[in-house]
C-alpha cells in the first residue's frame, strides 16, 4: 500500500516539476526512471536545459514555486543558483537538474544512466 501512496506523489510530483519547466520554456524535458537499476538515492532524475544563466534560474525558481503550489512540497535542498549554469534541486525521492545547454551536453547524465527507461516531455534535447 505505501508503494502505491509513494508512486502516485512521485507521479504527481514529476507532473507538478515539468508544468514549472514548461511555464519558462525550458527545453529536452526527460525523466529518467531509475527505479529498475537499483542503488540509487532517488528514484527519477528530471533533466532539462535552458539558453541562458537567467533562463536556467527562471526555470529552477518556476520548478519550486509550481511544485509548492500544486502539491505542497517543498526542496529539500538546492544548489546551483550562484552560478546558474547547473541547477540541482533535491526533492528526496525526485532529482532535478536544470542546465545550461553546453553543460548539459558536457556532463551527458542521460548515458551515465543508459540503463533507465527514459520518457521524454518535449523533442529537443
Amino acid at each position: 500500500m505505501d508503494d502505491n501512496k509513494s508512486e502516485v506523489s512521485s507521479t504527481l510530483l514529476i507532473e507538478a516539476i515539468v508544468e514549472g519547466v514548461q511555464k519558462k520554456k525550458g527545453e529536452g524535458i526527460i525523466d529518467l526512471d531509475l527505479e529498475k537499476t537499483g542503488n540509487t538515492e532517488c528514484n527519477h532524475f528530471i533533466i532539462c536545459h535552458g539558453n541562458s544563466n537567467t533562463q536556467v534560474e527562471a526555470i529552477a525558481r518556476s520548478v519550486e514555486e509550481t511544485v509548492e503550489e500544486l502539491t505542497g512540497e517543498n526542496v529539500w535542498h538546492s544548489d546551483g543558483y550562484r552560478n546558474a549554469q547547473w541547477i540541482l534541486l533535491d526533492y528526496s525521492d525526485v532529482m532535478v537538474h536544470v542546465f545550461q545547454k553546453d553543460l548539459r551536453a558536457h556532463y551527458d547524465l542521460e548515458s551515465l544512466w543508459a540503463d533507465a527507461e527514459i520518457n521524454k516531455y518535449n523533442s529537443e534535447i
